[in-house]
């Protein structure tokens, strides 16, 4: 990262103008907001938990142990990628963009319509799980319906603090940041303090309901890699970013090497206070609330998971914000019906505001047609996934073929391998996240591909002109 005078506002504007684009979003955003966005999403205190039961159901403790670890080291390869691009081209369509520019229209288009399914599914399962938790603690019966109404509300609480603009979303980002470290730190201080502990050999205790412990194991690393998504938002603001071609790359990766390390932490301290069998505690129907209220009493833990549960708002909070900026930023190139209308940005508050509805509506649709949360964390990987891979890999031929851009973070020598293992990565995951007790994801995932396919040879082909030409 070579480093010089930060730019001024004005500087960033021009920049911006010299990559075919007009100032229109608020610039409010420092070097700490645009990684509080990206650390937000990725949501230790969200993904580690939510999935916790789904983590020691099919792995048992091991996968807590190495699997967290693993894919937080496979993760940095496609974030350290996507980074590199960040730097290179700042603008909010951010991975569409990349896309588009290094692979044609076609693979734009292809990348928008991924980003923009997998976040519509990522914000559905980050607010449903959330809507799982508080039922019962609010009192409510936890069935389907009451659990997607609760979510209904969540959502509509999202959508109006984001409609009203980018500087009071990066305030509470902010806030969000410090309430998942701090949340981490009441976590792991607390069960140190108070729970008994296993053993350490506990930590590699193998089991799993699935037919082998490899398939099982692999099956449970959904559980981190379903936490290390959304990380990209970062990106997505670079147009409220000041300095963005520095800023957004340190965001993308410090909020995955601090999620990692923080997360990995978490996990072992969660997972050493387990009360008896792994399998017997994974069968029940929170197994994270199970094992702090085990662990620490009723009254301390459930006082703990309301702190989670805080995290998981402000989770879904900033999901919205990056979803909403990718549909802005893509239609405001004429990829989508209804450009002109998503693409609207409100005179009072700066913000997109239509994008920002028609994402929480669409997250909605998820949360309603998908059956399991498994279901919708499973979907938002593979198609964010998705997303991630393909400007990685026209990243690769460009760069062979001298095309490629290069901004003030670069890997240098490196670009090349550590592009080539991000791929292999992402092919591994989306083989995973399709075969059974994932199907469903698979097939939704295989008819979005469909559904993408003819809307660009029946509709955009002809008409999506792509995003503008970089000078």
């Amino acid at each position: 990262m070579t480093e010089g005078p930060p730019p001024s506002p004005r500087d960033d504007a021009e920049d911006l103008r010299r990559l075919g684009y007009a100032q229109e979003l608020s610039r409010g955003m420092g070097a700490f907001s645009s990684f509080a966005l990206s650390f937000s999403i990725i949501s230790i205190l969200t993904g580690a938990v939510v999935l916790y039961g789904h983590g020691l159901r099919y792995g048992g403790p091991f996968v807590m142990t190495v699997g967290w670890p693993l894919v937080t080291v496979m993760t940095l390869t496609v974030a350290a990628s996507l980074a590199e691009l960040a730097s290179a081209y700042p603008t909010a369509g951010a991975l569409y963009h990349w896309a588009a520019l290094l692979g044609g229209r076609r693979a734009g288009f292809f990348t928008a319509w991924l980003n923009t399914i997998g976040q519509f599914a990522i914000t559905a399962g980050i607010d449903y799980g959330l809507a799982e938790f508080l039922a019962p603690a609010l009192g409510w019966k936890t069935d389907r319906p009451h659990v997607l109404a609760l979510c209904a509300v969540i959502l509509l609480s999202h959508a109006v603090l984001n409609h009203v603009g980018v500087k009071v979303v990066a305030r509470l980002n902010t806030v969000s940041a410090w309430v998942h470290v701090l949340g981490v730190a009441l976590f792991v201080g607390a069960l140190l303090a108070f729970a008994p502990r296993r053993e350490p050999s506990f930590l590699l205790t193998r089991s799993t309901v699935a037919r082998t412990y490899g398939l099982g194991f692999a099956l449970g690393l959904l559980q981190a890699q379903w936490t290390f998504t959304g990380y990209d938002a970062s990106a997505h603001v670079t147009e409220e970013t000041v300095d963005p071609r520095r800023n957004a790359p340190r965001g993308i990766l410090m909020s995955v090497i601090v999620s990692g390390v923080a997360g990995w932490i978490l996990l072992l301290a969660l997972t050493a206070a387990i009360k008896g069998d792994p399998a017997v505690v994974a069968a029940t129907d929170n197994p994270f609330v199970t094992v702090v209220r085990d662990a620490l009493g009723a009254r301390l833990g459930d006082r703990l998971v309301w702190v989670a549960m805080a995290a998981m708002w402000f989770c879904g909070l900033a999901s919205v914000t990056s979803n909403s900026r990718m549909l802005y930023a893509f239609a405001r190139d004429g990829g989508t019906p209804f450009a002109k209308q998503l693409a609207r940005v409100s005179p009072r508050w700066s913000s997109p505001h239509v994008a920002v509805w028609v994402s929480v509506v669409a997250a909605a649709g998820v949360a309603a047609f998908a059956q399991a949360l498994a279901a919708m964390t499973a979907l938002s990987t593979l198609a964010l996934y998705a997303s991630y891979v393909l400007p990685i890999v026209y990243a690769v031929i460009a760069r062979k073929d001298g095309r490629l851009h290069r901004g003030p973070f670069t890997l240098g020598r490196w670009s090349r391998a550590v592009n080539l293992v991000a791929i292999a990565w992402v092919a591994v995951v989306t083989v995973l996240f399709v075969i059974p007790p994932n199907q469903l994801a698979g097939y939704a995932f295989v008819g979005s591909l469909v559904l993408i396919g003819l809307g660009w040879s029946l509709w955009a082909k002809p008409r999506f002109p792509g995003p503008k030409v970089v000078e």
